[in-house]
């Protein structure tokens, strides 16, 4: 059964969901992350996706007390992303609560930051984040196009070891109109041992059977929740 994790990004301290990773599109869910987390935990999630924009698109980790206070309220598996640029921040982000970390960005201006991140925590605490538009990757929170096409980018740092993905699909991220399933099946084709989190589109409890069927093993699910388009009662279905 393909694994279910829950979305809260992080924007000036509140529960947020853009469209496509634009920021002048943001719609502000709660001013209370803490209490979204839990409700999640409530529905039986018991993973959770944690996004600092605001990080992502500074020089550092932001909201680092927000993942802490997540962190001790929950029993949740957390992993955290966004604005993690240094050694610093890395630190900020385990000592605060998170579990695990998604390098993107870094992955692709400061590979070797990455190699020496993974070589010192391992697979199980680095996530690779894979995040594409027409299967080139972007990086700095989605603002900037890298010259990285998706596919040597994921055969490299594979064949370094890394065995977690987070792939988004920047075009249908909080769109609500369903994710790329066939990038998802073209990935694991390759890779067909990758523990692949899809990321980006789902708009209701029929787009998570379908991943199903399509044997991928996670994904991560945002604004389907908020808008109420998948419910507790969905979950229980599955």
């Amino acid at each position: 059964m393909i694994e279910l994790i829950a979305a809260i990004d992080l924007l000036d301290g509140k529960c947020v969901r853009l469209e496509k990773g634009k920021y002048d599109t943001k719609k502000v869910y709660s001013d209370n992350p803490v209490d979204v987390a839990i409700k999640f935990q409530d529905y039986g999630i018991q993973r959770l996706h944690v996004v600092d924009l605001n990080g992502a698109v500074s020089h550092h980790v932001e909201n680092y007390r927000i993942l802490n206070m997540i962190a001790s309220r929950t029993s949740m598996t957390i992993d955290f992303g966004g604005g993690i640029k240094s050694d610093e921040d890395l630190m900020i982000a385990f000592e605060n609560g998170a579990q695990q970390v998604t390098i993107g960005s870094v992955a692709v201006t400061n590979p070797e930051l990455f190699d020496k991140w993974f070589d010192c925590y391992g697979r199980e605490k680095i996530i690779l984040g894979a995040d594409v538009k027409d299967r080139i990757i972007a990086v700095k929170g989605w603002t900037e196009e890298s010259e990285c096409h998706l596919k040597p980018f994921l055969e490299d740092y594979i064949h370094k070891g890394v065995e977690i993905v987070i792939c988004t699909d920047i075009e249908r991220d909080g769109m609500l109109q369903g994710p790329n399933i066939k990038l998802y099946k073209d990935i694991l084709k390759e890779h067909p041992t990758l523990h692949l989190i899809a990321s980006g589109g789902v708009s209701s409890i029929g787009d998570v059977k379908k991943l199903n069927e399509a044997h991928i093993p996670a994904v991560i699910i945002g604004k389907a929740f908020y808008e109420g388009k998948i419910s507790l009662e969905d979950l229980e279905k599955l």
